[in-house]
């Protein structure tokens, strides 16, 4: 059974959609790709079937990172089936906090700055989505930075279920 990951942001066109992509090709260089599922989605639906953001689109492509993308809702019906749910700001924390209907749903939600020991207290990563190129590279050095973390956790807990 693969271990399921989902990055949740607001409308799943920026912040998220970059995390799900660098993240898979983390999960494939470590030769994990059959074992991980990774995916996406938003706290709201106003981008429901939309692409991701042009601009997200461009940083990830040049950095060799994939890019295709069709934006959605976060369902809490979706917990169950899901191992690590990793919010990319507080503001989604709390929203899916929310959202989860058992403690044990709550205990699967994640800031994604959190796996970046270098990150100090500041968790969040910024929506770039008002500013220009300059927030969106941050945005991908936020994500790339915190993705070694999450990966050696995940590894961690596929390690354990492993008997």
């Amino acid at each position: 059974m693969a271990y399921r990951v989902c990055f949740v942001c607001t409308g799943n066109i920026c912040r998220s959609p970059m995390a799900e992509h660098v993240f898979r090709r983390r999960v494939e260089e470590a030769g994990l790709g059959e074992l991980v599922e990774i995916d996406s989605a938003g706290t709201g639906g106003w981008h429901e079937g939309d692409t991701a953001d042009p601009r997200t689109v461009a940083v990830l492509d040049e950095n060799g990172y994939t890019s295709a993308h069709t934006a959605r809702q976060f369902r809490s019906s979706w917990f169950p089936a899901l191992d690590l749910v990793i919010a990319l700001d507080e503001g989604h924390l709390r929203e899916l906090r929310e959202l989860a209907r058992t403690p044990d749903e709550a205990s699967r939600i994640r800031l994604l700055r959190s796996y970046d020991p270098a990150a100090g207290a500041g968790l969040d990563v910024p929506d770039p989505y008002y500013g220009g190129r300059e927030e969106f590279e941050e945005c991908l050095e936020m994500v790339e930075a915190a993705s070694e973390g999450l990966l050696a956790a995940v590894r961690a807990e596929l390690e354990e279920r492993t008997p």
